[in-house]
């Protein structure tokens, strides 16, 4: 039991820090579905870091990755007014492609052996202090009253003195951070980094976010249910008293789940009423 614990946390983990991240971008007001490209470049950065520079540099590297992808969504959506969707795709897009590249130049093809990394219970801990740190700062300190403010009204906020600008940069920031730091948690759980390793999660955590109501400990729970699904689907796969599926049919099923709750919920989820707005 304990064993199967264990396992919904680490699965968790990446999910966690990736939806706290879109949650720092949705609620300014930017849509975030670049979340999967920008985990999957900091797992790449931080591999290929890490086997240089250690652990420690690995995990600034992929922070700091996580931070550049999410400045790229920062200046196309804010400053160059790109549609949103279509900046976020295209960062996925670049990360699909970037990361392959990279990978391939600079893999040392005879080198054997994991990345060396920090203990996963950094990441574990981490992972779930964030949405109550995040809970608080939006509801007892004025930063957060502000970001909830631009995301609900930029406008408004204009009329009141606040800089949606400004606090969409700040807001991106920290989902930089906080992907990045996802994108570390996954190559600390491998060990090492793989070809499209992220395979879907950016938008699970997405999807998590929105289930969540675009609330940070909503969001958690959405999160550690989809991670409950997928230790489940570990298993459950292989065992000699269920039906013979194939391996795709049971990996699909954390994903499944995830589709069936977005289809019964998405009527009712309250979008933040400036989401995607100038």
């Amino acid at each position: 039991m304990l064993n199967f614990i264990a396992l919904v946390v680490v699965l968790s983990t990446p999910l966690l820090l990736a939806a706290m991240g879109g949650f720092t971008s949705e609620r300014a007001g930017v849509i975030n579905i670049g979340l999967e490209g920008m985990m999957l470049m900091s797992a790449c950065v931080a591999a290929l870091v890490g086997v240089k520079m250690g652990a420690v540099g690995g995990l600034a590297a992929g922070i700091g990755s996580g931070i550049v992808m999410a400045m790229i969504h920062w200046v196309a959506t804010q400053v160059y007014r790109i549609d949103h969707v279509i900046s976020g795709m295209a960062i996925n897009a670049l990360a699909a492609g970037g990361t392959n590249f990279l990978f391939e130049r600079f893999t040392d093809p005879n080198r054997t052996g994991s990345v060396p990394v920090l203990p996963m219970a950094f990441y574990d801990w981490l992972a779930f202090l964030v949405p109550v740190a995040l809970w608080l700062y939006v509801r007892k300190t004025r930063g957060g009253l502000r970001l909830l403010a631009v995301g609900s009204d930029p406008e408004k906020s204009r009329l009141m003195g606040v800089q949606p600008l400004r606090v969409r940069f700040f807001g991106l920031l920290a989902t930089g951070v906080l992907t990045g730091l996802a994108g570390v948690a996954l190559v600390t759980d491998t060990g090492v980094f793989t070809d499209n390793m992220t395979a879907g999660r950016g938008y699970i955590a997405l999807a998590a976010l929105v289930l969540g109501g675009w609330r940070p400990i909503p969001a958690m729970l959405a999160c550690v249910g989809f991670g409950f699904f997928s230790a489940l689907r570990l298993q459950l796969e292989g065992n000699p008293h269920l039906p013979n599926l194939p391996t795709e049919a049971w990996a699909a099923l954390p994903y499944v789940v995830t589709v069936i709750a977005l289809a019964g919920f998405l009527g009712r989820s309250r979008t933040p009423a400036g989401l995607g707005k100038a």
